[in-house]
């Protein structure tokens, strides 16, 4: 886990390039467009919602995340909880927000197909919160934190010295 500031951004740098792959991926196919673009678009919509993802992450949701998970009285020795709890008010702020994002492109795209915005917004933000939970905890999370410890706290430790 990270313990400094320069740590906490390559921290987050890495966790949100993994979940930006995995739901980008997961609600093209999900909306059917995994065969109708090309990869160069799919590419430069990767670009854009990881500036947009880590933007967010970095100033918005991760802050107030990260005070949520620590307010609430647990024993916070216990890596496990902090873990959880930090996982949940993240995925869960993170997918608020950008399924924000997600109504916008398919209001603009006119793919609502006669939904109301409150309607699709809700829609997708319980298919996403469905799949990004269980992926922060199970691949993205154990994956990040097993790369950062292995390449970044190596790294930096080497350099001290």
């Amino acid at each position: 886990m990270p313990t400094t500031k320069k740590e906490e951004f390559y921290f987050g740098l890495m966790m949100c390039f993994g979940m930006v792959v995995f739901m980008t991926l997961y609600n093209l196919f999900t909306h059917g467009l995994m065969g109708s673009i090309s990869v160069r678009e799919i590419f430069t919509q990767l670009v854009q919602i990881f500036v947009i993802a880590t933007l967010l992450e970095l100033f918005v949701v991760g802050p107030v995340a990260k005070k949520l998970a620590l307010s609430i009285p647990f024993d916070k020795s216990n890596k496990v909880f902090v873990i959880l709890f930090l996982a949940f008010f993240m995925v869960s702020g993170m997918v608020l927000c950008m399924s924000l994002y997600g109504l916008g492109n398919a209001y603009f795209s006119d793919s609502l197909h006669g939904e109301s915005l409150f309607e699709s917004y809700f829609t997708f933000v319980f298919k996403n919160f469905i799949f990004a939970f269980p992926l922060q905890l199970i691949i993205v999370g154990p994956l990040v934190r097993y790369a950062f410890v292995k390449v970044v706290k190596k790294r930096i430790r080497v350099t001290l010295r």
